[in-house]
């Protein structure tokens, strides 16, 4: 599937409706105090990047962004694609182009926390096969059974998934 990504506003209907897609996922899949949602106000803030993935007819099919904490400190936030665009390597190019992003803003690291369990299997799978390696909890997340946390030092090139 061709796809075309560019920084976008999350501001837009059809991007919210991606939003809501996510959430509707992670809903079932853990307690919702260890859902750590970002939503499209916070994401619009100067601090976040937002990349959309769109197919050939312009429909929105998937999203990732990049939230700066620190010169040092990325963190993937609120990666998705719809379920028909699975396996089309969709996540992978929105993933390249954030740790690509982050890499021209000097980040040293990107971090992500995500869920864990069958739910989240094709995610965790991206995530290793581009460079990510598993670490401890980061930032004020917390210790628990329904998150995994996963890094990527920025020194060696990125690997697409």
């Amino acid at each position: 599937m061709a796809v075309t990504i560019a920084i976008e506003t999350p501001l837009q209907n059809d991007v919210r409706a991606l939003v809501a897609h996510l959430n509707d996922h992670l809903l079932p899949l853990s307690p919702v105090e260890f859902q750590f949602k970002m939503t499209v106000e916070q994401m619009a803030g100067s601090d976040t990047t937002l990349f959309v993935a769109r197919d050939e007819t312009g429909r929105a099919v998937g999203m990732g962004a990049l939230k700066v904490h620190s010169p040092e400190l990325g963190e993937v936030k609120r990666m998705f694609t719809l379920p028909e665009v699975r396996g089309q390597r969709v996540g992978s190019q929105l993933l390249t182009c954030i740790v690509d992003l982050a890499r021209e803003r000097g980040l040293n690291t990107v971090m992500l926390e995500t869920g864990t369990g069958q739910g989240m299997a094709e995610a965790h799978r991206l995530y290793t096969r581009f460079g990510f390696t598993p670490r401890g909890p980061f930032l004020d997340y917390p210790e628990s059974q329904w998150s995994a946390f996963f890094e990527m030092h920025l020194t060696a090139p990125a690997v697409p998934a």
